[in-house]
C-alpha cells in the first residue's frame, strides 16, 4: 500500500498487512541444514541429514503436523500460523521468567528528582494510554511499509497468570475484556509494601502536582512489611500457581488490584552505585518491591534514574522502545484537561498465614540466591557507532555481529551457536524471527583474522557480513526455519503425540539452539541500556544499544562461567577497535 492509502489510526494498518508467510516443509529443513551445517562435525552432519530424510518421508508424521498447521493458517480468524506459537513460547516455559524471561531498559537520565521523574513516567504513560484507547496513537511505519500495533493492546492492564502446565494472560481488547482497560489506577511499590493510585477520574488524568502529592504520601507512610508478596512472583511458574491460589483464598481483592492495575511503579529507597548496578536493579532488583508478571514495570530510583522492566509474552523490544520514546520524547499531546481534585490512594493489604510466610521467604531467598549466580558485565564504546560503521562501508549490525564472534572465539577458542532476534512486525501479528548467526562465512572470518594478510582479513570479514545481511533479510521476510519446525514440535505435543520425529534429537537441532552467544538490539536515543538474561549454562547474554554516535552493551551469564564472560568484553572492545582499523586501511 502507498502512502495516500494508509491509516492514521492506531490499528487502521493491521487487517491490511501481508501474513507471515508459511514454508514448506523441504524449505524449512533446506534451510536448517545449511544454518547447522558449520556448527556440525561430518559424523554430526550426517547423523542430522538422516534424521531430516525420515522427517520428509512421504509417510512422516511430519507431514500431517504441517497439514493441520496449513489448515490452521486458513482458519477464519486467524492472522499467522505463528498465532499459537508464541503462547507456546512464553507461556508454557515453567521456570522462573524473573530475570530469565524479562528485559530492562534503563532510560536516558534527566535532572529530576525521584517523585518529579515518577510523575513525569506516569502523566506521559497516561496520555498514551488514553490516545491508545481511541486509536490516537500514530502506527509505525518503516521505509514506507506500515507495522503491527496488536503489541501495543498489551501495555495496559496486562497481566501473566502462572498456570500448573501453561500460563495465560490477561489483558484488554478481547484477552480479558472486549476494548479498552477501563482501569484507572496503578499499582505503586514502595519498599515492598502496595497501594492503588488513581490515575484517573471520569476519563480525564489527574495533574502532575496531584500526582506527586499522592506518591509523596505514599513514600512517607509505606513501612516494608514482614512478607512482601512480590516475591512470590519470582517462583518457577507451577510453583507460583500453587502459590496464588493460597494467596487468593483470603486475598482476592488485593491481588484483583494489582492484576487489573493499568502498570506497576516501582519506587526504591536507595540509588544505584553505578550504572552496571541500575541495570542490574532493573534486571531483578529487590524482588519484594517487584510483582513481574506485570507487563510494565516502571522503576525509578531515589536519585531520579529510572527504567523499565518488561514481562516478555505479549511485548517485545521494538514496541516498549516505541513506548519508551513517546514516554521521553512525547508524540502524545499532554492533557489539558484535568481531573480535580486529589486521586484516591489506598493501601493494598494482605494477610499472610504462617504457610504463606514461609513460602515468601523460601521465594525470597531463592531467588536472592539465583540473582547472585547470575553475573553482569557493561561495556561501552561512547565514541564509536553505526555513523562511523556505515563510513566504513558496512552493515552497523553486520559489523557488531562479526565483532562479537571475533571477541567468542578468541575468549573461548570455539565459535558457538549464535541467536539473533530478527523483527517481523511488517506481517500480521508480526513478533520477531529467530536468526542464527553462524555462516560458513563466519567460521572462515574467524580463521582469517589470524592471517598475517590485512586484504585476507578484511575480504573474509567483508564476505561473513555480506552472508550476515542476506541471512537477516531471509529472516525478515520470514523465511527461516526454526520457529515453523518448532510450532510442528509444538502441535504434537498439544495432541499428545507420541510418534518419534529423529529430527527433534539430532545433533543439528540440539546443537544449533543451543546458544553460546543470545543478541538483541534495542536502537533508541531515549534509553542507555537493555539487558535480559542468559539462556543457558555456557551463555552469554549480549543486549546492545547500537546508535549513531555510540554503543553500549549489556552482558550476563551464569557466574559459575563469569570468567569466561570477562574475557569475552575484554576481546571485545580489542575487536571493534580491530576491525575498524581493517575496514579504515
Amino acid at each position: 500500500m502507498n502512502s495516500a492509502e494508509l491509516s492514521t489510526r492506531t490499528f487502521g494498518n493491521d487487517d491490511r498487512l501481508p501474513r507471515v508467510p508459511l514454508p514448506t516443509l523441504e524449505e524449512s529443513c533446506d534451510r536448517f541444514l545449511r544454518w547447522c551445517a558449520p556448527l556440525l562435525t561430518p559424523a554430526e552432519l550426517a547423523e542430522t541429514e538422516a534424521a531430516v530424510a525420515e522427517f520428509l518421508a512421504p509417510d512422516s508424521p511430519a507431514r500431517t503436523l504441517h497439514a493441520e498447521l496449513e489448515k490452521y493458517d486458513a482458519t477464519e480468524g486467524v492472522r499467522s500460523w505463528l498465532d499459537l506459537f508464541w503462547p507456546s513460547r512464553y507461556l508454557g516455559r515453567r521456570d522462573r521468567i524473573a530475570l530469565n524471561a524479562n528485559f530492562f531498559f534503563l532510560f536516558e537520565d534527566v535532572p529530576l528528582g525521584q517523585v518529579e521523574r515518577a510523575v513525569s513516567l506516569v502523566s506521559a504513560a497516561v496520555d498514551y494510554k488514553l490516545a491508545l484507547d481511541v486509536e490516537a496513537v500514530p502506527p509505525v511505519v518503516l521505509r514506507g511499509q506500515p507495522q503491527s500495533m496488536e503489541q501495543q493492546k498489551f501495555l495496559f492492564s496486562t497481566t501473566r497468570i502462572p498456570g500448573v502446565r501453561q500460563d495465560t494472560v490477561r489483558a484488554p481488547y478481547g484477552h480479558g475484556w472486549d476494548g479498552p482497560s477501563p482501569a484507572r489506577h496503578i499499582a505503586v511499590f514502595h519498599r515492598g509494601a502496595v497501594y492503588s493510585l488513581d490515575v484517573l477520574s471520569d476519563g480525564r488524568p489527574y495533574p502532575a502536582e496531584a500526582l506527586a502529592e499522592g506518591l509523596r504520601s505514599i513514600m512517607a507512610e509505606a513501612v516494608r512489611p514482614a512478607s512482601p508478596v512480590g516475591h512470590l512472583t519470582t517462583k518457577a511458574r507451577a510453583e507460583w500457581a500453587a502459590s496464588r491460589e493460597a494467596l487468593l483464598r483470603e486475598n482476592a481483592e488485593a491481588v484483583e488490584v494489582i492484576e487489573s492495575a493499568l502498570f506497576c511503579l516501582c519506587l526504591e529507597d536507595f540509588a544505584p552505585a553505578d550504572t552496571q548496578a541500575a541495570c542490574d536493579q532493573l534486571l531483578h532488583g529487590d524482588s519484594g518491591n517487584r510483582w513481574f508478571d506485570k507487563a510494565v514495570s516502571l522503576i525509578v530510583f531515589a536519585d531520579g534514574r529510572a527504567g523499565i522492566n518488561v514481562e516478555h509474552c505479549g511485548l517485545d523490544g521494538t514496541t516498549i522502545l516505541a513506548f519508551t520514546d513517546a514516554l521521553l520524547r512525547p508524540i502524545i499531546p499532554r492533557s489539558t484537561e484535568f481531573a480535580a481534585g486529589s486521586p484516591a490512594v489506598t493501601p493494598v493489604e494482605f494477610t499472610v498465614d504462617d504457610a504463606l510466610r514461609a513460602d515468601i521467604a523460601e521465594a525470597a531467598s531463592s531467588f536472592a540466591a539465583y540473582a547472585a549466580d547470575t553475573a553482569t558485565s557493561i561495556v561501552s564504546f561512547p565514541d564509536f557507532g553505526a555513523d562511523a560503521i556505515k563510513a566504513l562501508g558496512m552493515s552497523p549490525d553486520a559489523f557488531v555481529q562479526m565483532a562479537y564472534q571475533l571477541a567468542h572465539k578468541r575468549s573461548k577458542g570455539l565459535t558457538g551457536a549464535t541467536y539473533e532476534s530478527i523483527a517481523t512486525r511488517q506481517f500480521q501479528n508480526g513478533r520477531t524471527e529467530a536468526m542464527r548467526v553462524v555462516t560458513p562465512e563466519v567460521l572462515a572470518f574467524v580463521e582469517a583474522m589470524d592471517d598475517p594478510s590485512p586484504e585476507v582479513r578484511r575480504a573474509a570479514f567483508r564476505a561473513a557480513a555480506a552472508a550476515h545481511v542476506a541471512r537477516a533479510k531471509e529472516c525478515q521476510a520470514g523465511q527461516a526455519p526454526e520457529q515453523h519446525l518448532w510450532e510442528l514440535q509444538w502441535i504434537q505435543r498439544r495432541q499428545g503425540g507420541t510418534a518419534p520425529l529423529p529430527l527433534y534429537d539430532s545433533p543439528g537441532w540440539l546443537i544449533m539452539r543451543d546458544d553460546y552467544l543470545s543478541t538483541s538490539s534495542a536502537p533508541s536515543t531515549t534509553i542507555q541500556y537493555f539487558g535480559f538474561g542468559s539462556t543457558s549454562k555456557q551463555c552469554i547474554g549480549v543486549a546492545y544499544v547500537l546508535l549513531p554516535d555510540r554503543f553500549n552493551v549489556y552482558l550476563s551469564t551464569p557466574r559459575a562461567v563469569s570468567h569466561e564472560m570477562m574475557k569475552f568484553a575484554d576481546h571485545l572492545r580489542d575487536a571493534v577497535a580491530e576491525l575498524g582499523a581493517l575496514l579504515a586501511d
